[in-house]
């Protein structure tokens, strides 16, 4: 699986199931020794989210193309470029009918999803008349102009997408996170404005409180270094520090075996020093924040460690990586605590922007006031209306009383006869042999019979 692997990383884990399975290389060490479960042979490993919108959609179009064994094939010895540049999509024309239609299927269903949105986002907003086929043309990770067969083009697309979103999924997280520490601030100086001064005072004292007792933690070990690596040796893997080996650190924390270190298993090594600083059962400790100082980290060892910026450590890259200065002796860490995230500028700038939008909803719900108070004045007329009809028409039927005239029903007719009188045909009829009784010694005459004359 070692091509989907690079690219995955190239991309920031572009694709997320790997291909071709690849014996586990030798450990020099018993892992019997070392602390927690192994894993299971041939259990499959589950890769984390992407993080994009279509995550679900290229899982499963690469679940689809791994059962093609041509496609396998070209994929073992494709590079990266080859990847990138769209060359390999070409090899989509010569893969089996079969996974060919279940391609199309995935991408019709990924094009309803994506009008399903639209529909739903446009609703949201009371807009009519939507065009899906010019809205779909802000997706880039598919062929819109053809939405219901999967082609070259579209394999194209979804890897540059890919490549593009998740080239950006970093920085985005990082402008995320400032964001969100400033709506901190913001948010505490506001409520800081709602007390008095000896409250507020009493709020200040325990703000900075919880911010010394936050930044009173053991020291954290650089990132990469060997005092960071030989910690997580000793202490998660359970394993005597005075035999740390570098090289079989690699092919112990290669945890898939692939023979990269990717962004996730980097990651994981930085556990035991974020714990140094970070506990959920403490108020003082922000747990987005630890995530934040999770991905700081990450990045650093990938800027230092990983010469050909794939976002993979190869063997070689780590191995040479110990053997720098910066990775026996490195500077001090400085955690996000000691650290400046944004500046009084841009907090004012901040909040400028939260003003405005507060503005721009609350002239919206004005308006939606108002034409609420519109269609309800409306109601009202429509009910005052209605009440002087009922008024007009009972007073009608009053005047028509008074002159002698009965009312009228719905369809004109009277509604009651005067005595005596019986509209035409309502007059009672007593068939022959009908159950009405005959009077007393009155003999009922046979009907009389009518000739039939033949000409």
């Amino acid at each position: 699986m070692k091509w989907v692997s690079v690219l995955l990383q190239q991309c920031i884990l572009l694709m997320t199931c790997l291909l071709v399975a690849l014996e586990a290389v030798p450990i020099d060490i018993d892992k019997t020794k070392v602390k927690g479960e192994g894993q299971v042979e041939g259990e499959k490993v589950e890769n984390p989210d992407t993080g994009l919108y279509y995550d679900e959609y290229l899982r499963q179009v690469i679940d689809v193309l791994e059962t093609d064994k041509h496609f396998r094939e070209k994929l073992q010895t494709a590079d990266i470029e080859e990847i990138k540049s769209g060359k390999l999509s070409r090899e989509l024309d010569l893969v089996s009918h079969h996974v060919r239609t279940r391609l199309d299927e995935l991408k019709r269903q990924e094009v309803a999803r994506l009008r399903m949105l639209i529909k739903a986002k446009m609703d949201s907003v009371q807009d009519t008349g939507i065009d899906h086929q010019a809205l779909l043309k802000q997706f880039e990770h598919l062929n819109h102009q053809n939405p219901d067969t999967f082609e070259p083009k579209d394999l194209d697309m979804l890897i540059k997408a890919a490549t593009s979103d998740l080239e950006n999924y970093d920085k985005t997280r990082h402008e995320e996170f400032k964001k969100y520490e400033m709506m901190k601030e913001h948010e505490r100086r506001e409520y800081l404005k709602t007390l008095d001064e000896e409250k507020r005072k009493r709020e200040e004292s325990k703000f900075e409180e919880m911010k010394k007792k936050h930044g009173d933690h053991p020291k954290v070990h650089h990132p990469g270094s060997k005092d960071q690596l030989k910690e997580v040796w000793e202490e998660a893997d359970g394993l005597d520090p005075n035999e740390f080996d570098p090289k079989t650190f690699f092919k112990l924390h290669d945890v898939n075996n692939d023979g990269f270190l990717d962004e996730q298993e980097l990651e994981a090594l930085f556990t035991k020093e974020l714990e140094k600083v970070y506990d959920p059962k403490n108020e003082e400790d922000d747990m987005v924040e630890m995530e934040e100082e999770r991905l700081r980290m990450r990045e650093h060892v990938m800027n230092e460690v990983d010469i050909n910026k794939d976002r993979l450590v190869t063997l070689e890259e780590f191995l040479r990586a110990t053997e720098k200065k910066e990775f026996l002796e490195p500077d001090s860490w400085e955690t996000l605590d000691q650290q400046q995230l944004f500046t009084e500028d841009e907090l004012k700038e901040f909040e400028s922007h939260i003003s405005q939008q507060e503005d721009e909803l609350r002239k919206k719900a004005e308006d939606l006031q108002r034409q609420k108070e519109e269609l309800q004045r409306q109601h009202d007329q429509l009910q005052a209306q209605k009440q002087e009809l009922q008024q007009v028409v009972k007073q009608m039927e009053q005047k028509k009383l008074q002159q002698g005239n009965p009312p009228a029903g719905p369809a004109g007719e009277l509604k009651f006869q005067p005595p005596g009188e019986h509209k035409v045909g309502d007059a009672p009829k007593h068939p022959v042999g009908g159950d009405q009784p005959l009077p007393p010694g009155h003999v009922q005459e046979p009907a009389a019979r009518t000739e039939q004359v033949h000409p």
